[in-house]
């Protein structure tokens, strides 16, 4: 999704740091053998979770929707030593296909860094997840947002980043309803949600479909 003239979008990645090659190579398998290939975080997206994660530097990520793994492993990129990701992701087919980039990557030199996949419906794995998160990752199926916001609430602690994915939602936010659309009412409440908790600081990104960054207060 471009909200920006292609041409606009291509220079931005130009100028941006590049692609990793186990990134380059997860993305072009994605496309040659998998369904919904957009549903990749991207070159650009994926450099911006990166320097978040760089700057972060978190010590346990919980991401909630895996897909090939692309994401999990832009954030595992800014963690360090010793830490743990755990992700999640209702997908059983795609298991394996993730599973094999996080082996690689630990082989290239990350042996340090825990990736879980776990495979489950994220409402209910998340109550069985036990500890505090400094990083949480949420671009899983759209209906289950504001669920999802109110699991992980416990999940986190002052200083901790929430990032949400796809909250424009192709531009959908902004235009009139179709009663046949679950995802787009459950953003506008989800947007909501994050906009007026008094426990968050949250800025809304024009990254690519939206990116929100929440702080926790």
């Amino acid at each position: 999704m471009f909200f920006l003239p292609k041409n606009l979008d291509n220079y931005i990645v130009a100028h941006s740091e590049d692609e990793p090659q186990i990134l380059q190579d997860l993305a072009r398998e994605t496309h040659q053998k998998v369904l919904q290939p957009i549903m990749l975080s991207g070159p650009y997206q994926g450099r911006v979770l990166s320097m978040i994660s760089h700057l972060k530097a978190p010590l346990r990520v919980l991401e909630i929707g895996t897909f090939t793994g692309y994401s999990a492993l832009c954030i595992a990129e800014g963690m360090p030593a010793n830490s743990e990701l755990i992700t999640i992701d209702i997908n059983e087919e795609l298991e394996d296909f993730a599973a094999g980039y996080f082996a690689r990557f630990r082989e290239s030199g990350n042996n340090n860094i825990s990736i879980t996949q776990k495979i489950g419906d994220a409402t209910q794995l998340l109550p069985e997840l036990e500890g505090t998160f400094d990083l949480v990752f949420i671009d899983a199926d759209k209906p289950n947002y504001v669920n999802y916001f109110h699991l992980i609430m416990d999940k986190v602690q002052a200083g901790s980043l929430i990032i949400s994915d796809n909250v424009l939602w192709h531009g959908k936010v902004v235009e009139d309803l179709n009663e046949k659309d679950k995802s787009t009412p459950v953003l506008l409440e989800y947007n909501k949600l994050l906009k007026e908790d008094p426990r968050l600081q949250t800025v809304l990104l024009s990254v690519r479909d939206g990116l929100t960054l929440s702080r926790v207060l």
